[in-house]
């Protein structure tokens, strides 16, 4: 497997051009947070990633994580590099400062976390979680609870989790059965959950577990679901960990990828009950689950993008070392010289630096509607990052499936091996499209709650927003091909949208029967957007003699093929959403 390096130039050059960085901290009220600093925070955790977190990878994968009488055990030497990841202050970055947290930009919090993702996907998924549920509990719990369970959390002294999923109950979070039981101030928890990702282990000295239940009055439904943080441990009355609770992985998912990261089945209540406490209101767990569930939904988008930066690097590193072949004259080629390698790997690329984009842009959102100057404003940015959400989620963990079997692909049969690491990126991607909703539920998402509920007036502000910025493209003759191309695409677009909210709105089957063809197609077009705001920005500092001109120049190339290769597929995808959802459902069920 290759060494893993951070793609500094890439993402500092995204921030600074694509987020615009600097304004968005100075709408913030950042006074003391600006580029250089950014840079240099992605510099440091570039050098973590590559020298304490990316050696683990493919021992994690080989080792995995292991269940034993006193729970699980993570893959040697995880625990060490966790604490010098704790040490570091990594897990505080984007917190409130009351609770212990540097109050950074979300937007550098994502970009940071794919240096996580990248480096050793199995590893970031503890933090992430642990994003998740300190987010839950910021926004929705007591000040009592926010004083007991944040400072520790936000340092990442304890990690959290998320127990939605129970044997009866995946998608269908109605179905829900774990009970919750008043008694005093607490409530006894019982039921088992499945799929709980770092469920269990001994890195920290408590694990803080946000569990959905049911109240003995709960109403039937999503409307009877409570949220709960039902600890590993129970606290003393110093605040520290002492009794073990009544809360436990009785076993380990045995998985295609990501063997490193404990997926548990936690039974609680086996001895009695789980003590928990309620988060917020009761009955209102499904609606404060979501604000965790978006977050993560964002993240796991990301971690498709990082896991195929990895596949890339790998990708390059061989294509450029492997000999196959020879010139008339003696010589040997390395097969990096072969169009079609070439072409794979310019795939990988353009699709990775469009994803990167999205990404960082959708994050940045959620920093402009908490600086909004006005209640409008906020709603906006808000609506733009819920359009986003499913978008970066769905989009970007497909393009992984993708980039990382192109990864396999470039090393022909030795990337059947194991040995050679490129086979783990692409067992590794392959969950992504599945948790925290699946590429159907994503979609879904988008073409009901995001664009049918409101009318379209959230895709249709992005879609003019990529139209205020075509016609500016158009006045620059460098810039001629790439305007001209998005604009047919944005076409596209506009014409899927305007089916959707006028015809395919009037059946109750024909909008999902398209929305992942709509949602793949929202994604080609927003991710041509993104590279050619880069190509713009690249090609006017090569203009004005500035910067790095093959660096720059690369930028314009790989937006350019972005254009050609991948954003024709938009045209496909509007000739499947137009004409093809009664196809869908029109064979019997019996014919399957």
């Amino acid at each position: 497997m290759s060494e893993y390096q951070h793609p500094y130039k890439d993402v500092t050059f995204a921030l600074r051009e694509l987020v615009g960085f600097d304004q968005l901290c100075e709408q913030a009220g950042l006074d003391e947070v600006n580029g250089e600093l950014a840079e240099a925070i992605l510099e440091e955790a570039g050098k973590f990633g590559a020298e304490v977190l990316a050696p683990l990878n493919q021992i994690g994968d080989r080792e995995g994580a292991t269940l034993g009488e006193q729970g699980v055990q993570e893959t040697a030497g995880f625990a060490e590099a966790y604490q010098a990841f704790v040490e570091s202050g990594w897990p505080t970055l984007t917190f409130p400062g009351q609770f212990g947290g540097q109050a950074l930009p979300n937007v550098l919090g994502t970009a940071v976390n794919e240096v996580w993702q990248s480096a050793n996907l199995s590893y970031s998924l503890c933090p992430l979680l642990t994003q998740g549920a300190t987010e839950a509990i910021l926004h929705h719990a007591s000040d009592e609870l926010k004083a007991i369970w944040l400072p520790k959390m936000v340092s990442g002294e304890w990690t959290g989790t998320m127990n939605l999923t129970e044997p009866g109950a995946g998608s269908d979070l109605a179905a829900i059965t774990t009970r919750a039981v008043p008694e005093g101030d607490h409530y006894l928890i019982t039921g088992q959950k499945i799929f709980i990702t770092w469920g269990d282990h001994q890195m920290t000295p408590n694990t803080v577990h946000l569990v959905l239940a049911r109240l003995p009055d709960a109403p039937a439904g999503v409307k009877g679901i409570s949220l709960f943080i039902v600890p590993k441990f129970l606290l003393d009355e110093q605040g520290e960990p002492s009794v073990r609770n009544d809360a436990h992985c009785v076993s380990l998912e045995h998985k295609l990828g990501i063997h490193a990261s404990p997926t548990c089945v936690m039974s609680f209540g086996d001895n009695g009950g789980a003590v928990g406490y309620l988060v917020g209101e009761p009955h209102q767990g499904l609606a404060y689950m979501f604000t965790m569930m978006n977050h993560a939904r964002q993240a796991v988008g990301l971690q498709g993008l990082g896991i195929s930066e990895r596949s890339y690097q790998q990708a390059v590193a061989y294509a450029r070392e492997r000999i196959q072949g020879t010139r008339r004259d003696g010589s040997k080629i390395a097969i990096i010289e072969f169009p079609d390698v070439r072409r794979m790997l310019m795939q990988m690329r353009a699709s990775i630096e469009a994803m990167r984009g999205l990404a960082l842009l959708a994050s940045a959102e959620a920093d402009r509607a908490k600086a909004a100057g006005d209640e409008a404003q906020a709603r906006q940015h808000n609506e733009r990052v819920e359009l986003f959400t499913p978008i970066v989620k769905g989009w970007l963990t497909e393009m992984s499936q993708e980039i990382t079997y192109l990864g396999v692909q470039v090393h022909g049969g030795m990337g059947f091996i194991e040995e050679t690491g490129s086979a783990q990126h692409y067992r590794d991607a392959r969950i992504l499209t599945i948790y925290e909703g699946t590429t159907g539920i994503q979609a879904l998402d988008l073409v009901g709650r995001k664009i049918l509920r409101n009318q379209g007036v959230a895709i249709n502000s992005l879609l003019d927003e990529i139209d205020d910025f075509t016609r500016q493209l158009a006045s620059d003759p460098e810039m001629a091909l790439l305007s001209e191309r998005l604009s047919k695409a944005l076409e596209y677009g506009r014409q899927a949208t305007r089916w959707l909210l006028e015809t395919g709105g009037q059946t109750d089957w024909a909008p999902g029967a398209v929305s992942v063809p709509f949602m793949m197609l929202m994604g080609y077009l927003c991710g041509a957007w993104v590279s050619c705001r880069m190509a713009q920005s690249a090609s006017a500092q090569i203009a004005a003699s500035e910067g790095d001109i093959e660096f720059l120049q690369a930028k314009v190339i790989t937006a350019r093929f972005f254009c050609e290769h991948l954003l024709p597929r938009t045209s496909g995808l509007l000739e499947t959403i137009l004409n093809g959802s009664e196809s869908v459902i029109a064979l019997p069920e019996s014919q399957f």
